[in-house]
């Protein structure tokens, strides 16, 4: 195996530093890029090099591929990380990066394409024998088709866009009546969202738990999975809080549900890491979607695990073989995260601005991945978050204790944030005894 000599992080915030620091524990120079009004971020200061890419808009900037790859060519950059959100998920900037001799940390752009169609990807998982929700075999053609198969599974069923992700093109679906102009709305917000109108439809499950299972692959054909990740705790289908492991599983059914995930990338003879994000009803569990990237949520796997994501990211696309087998693997005690956002704890608004001061907790057990400062400012052209506060402790209860006293310690001044959400979360009884699903927010709000 050749290491890279040095590694062009195509991305900004808290995701850039950490891969920054990965790359400096294995011997990697770096190389940030930043919008001009990014020049001051902690990445960029950090890093070996740095380049400006372009202006704030992320369109001229981190989605802009030529500038990208004209960045990595003036630095000599031998990969490209392309850590989440921006181009993580995008098949053709891992081509554009193929052809220009550069490696790309992350899977083949086939991969990234396959299991980007939600359609195509439920096709490979029934082939695989992974458990799919009862629902149409392939795109809906029309209203019609969706009433006849709505009829046939049951109601309520969900309507879901082929291109769909971030929780955007879904709508849920509870009675004959409203499934003819729900298809309608659903289409016409796939088509301006990602520029492409399919959809299929699924059984809906009405109090389901989010469970995902982080999985490492090489490009030897080796694939294990990190145990499980429990997600539930989300609004509008974007997560809130994560832990691991998740407080309802059994030895039996983790074994079940990381088999499946790891037939589902064996299936796609999938390399590097990957998510694979099932919907768990009672001891049943149904795919959901893979994603071909770092997650965000990724901390909390490498606390109970021992293992840095980042770093085995990094090995496997350089060529080099998975450095665990499915039996070293032991999770240890339990891993909490919280995403401390700029917003409004009340309505969940944006809440840019300066902050005018800033204070970080510690202490034995706890992680803070933020690249913010004090006297920062959180622009308004990206996304708001501030950093996720991780901790990590023998049981559930002392993890929550633990992250209780952890957010009495964090700071931030100048700017909303959503630490009082996450201290009223902590005082529920229902999130307390983990009752929990992807729901609960709604009902606790």
């Amino acid at each position: 195996m050749q290491m890279f000599n040095k590694i062009l992080v195509a991305n900004r915030g808290e995701i850039a530093l950490r891969i920054i620091r990965s790359c400096k524990e294995l011997g990697i120079k770096t190389v940030a890029v930043h919008s001009d009004v990014d020049a001051e971020a902690l990445h960029v200061k950090l890093a070996d090099e740095s380049v400006c890419i372009g202006p704030a808009s992320p369109k001229d900037s981190y989605l802009n591929v030529t500038s990208l790859m004209s960045a990595a060519e003036v630095t000599d950059a031998d990969a490209i990380h392309p850590g989440y959100g921006f181009l993580a998920e995008n098949a053709a900037f891992r081509e554009v990066c193929d052809n220009c001799g550069i490696k790309f940390i992350g899977p083949r752009a086939e991969n990234i394409r396959l299991m980007g169609n939600k359609i195509k990807a439920r096709e490979v998982m029934v082939k695989a024998g992974v458990p799919v929700l009862p629902g149409s075999d392939g795109a809906v053609k029309d209203e019609k088709e969706a009433a006849k198969i709505a009829k046939k599974i049951g109601f309520p069923v969900i309507l879901k866009a082929s291109a769909g992700g971030g929780g955007k093109g879904m709508k849920v679906v509870h009675n004959p009546t409203s499934l003819g102009n729900a298809f309608l709305t659903t289409q016409a917000e796939s088509m301006a969202a990602f520029g492409d109108g399919e959809l299929y439809i699924e059984k809906f499950c009405l109090k389901p738990r989010h469970v995902e299972i982080q999985i490492l692959a090489d490009m030897h054909g080796n694939v294990i999975h990190l145990g499980e990740r429990e997600c539930s705790i989300q609004r509008r289908h974007q997560k809130l809080l994560e832990e691991a492991p998740c407080p309802v599983m059994t030895p039996e059914l983790r074994k079940r549900m990381g088999d499946a995930a790891v037939a589902a990338a064996e299936a796609v003879n999938y390399s590097n890491v990957g998510t694979v994000e099932f919907l768990l009803d009672g001891d049943e569990f149904y795919f959901m979607e893979m994603n071909t990237r770092v997650q965000v949520e990724h901390p909390i796997t490498e606390m109970i695990t021992g293992i840095d994501i980042v770093k085995e990211q990094i090995i496997s696309a350089a060529g080099g073989k998975l450095r665990f087998k499915q039996e070293d693997i032991v999770l240890r005690g339990h891993a909490i995260e919280c995403r401390i956002n700029a917003e409004d704890p009340a309505n969940f608004l944006p809440s840019p601005g300066k902050i005018t001061y800033y204070h970080a907790p510690g202490g034995l057990g706890v992680r803070v991945d933020s690249a913010v400062y004090d006297q920062y400012v959180i622009l308004p052209y990206y996304d708001s978050l501030i950093g996720k506060v991780i901790v990590h402790a023998e049981t559930r209860q002392e993890a929550i204790e633990r992250m209780n006293r952890t957010l009495d310690e964090y700071i931030i001044e100048g700017v909303k944030t959503t630490i009082p959400f996450f201290k009223k979360l902590f005082s529920n009884r229902d999130f307390l005894s983990a009752n929990i699903d992807t729901n609960f927010v709604e009902r606790m709000s």
